[in-house]
């Protein structure tokens, strides 16, 4: 499984995302590595398809992208079981990583 986190520098949110994917990384058992993919142009956001700071990738796709989200350099809100927060939950990432 190829996991990518994709930010761009000054998003606040990005470490913990981090903290958090390999934390639900080794719940899971993998000891894979998590490609850090900076962010800095409109046209790398487009390239990317890169839905705000921090997203990751997992296999080449968001698992968290919305229909019709927009593309682009800004930060991210995801919908957690405690409310709108700037990294998904340890749940959600594990069961993303279930999948």
């Amino acid at each position: 499984m190829q996991i990518q986190l994709l930010y761009f520098d000054g998003c606040p949110n990005w470490h913990d995302m981090h903290d958090r994917l390999r934390e639900a990384m080794a719940l899971a058992g993998d000891d894979g590595a998590v490609e850090l993919v900076e962010v800095r142009s409109p046209a790398q956001a487009a390239q990317w398809g890169f839905h705000g700071s921090p997203s990751i990738l997992v296999d080449g796709q968001d698992p968290f992208a919305e229909p019709g989200a927009a593309v682009g350099l800004a930060c991210r809100l995801y919908r957690t079981p405690e409310g709108l927060r700037g990294a998904p939950s340890l749940d959600q990432l594990a069961a993303v990583l279930a999948r």
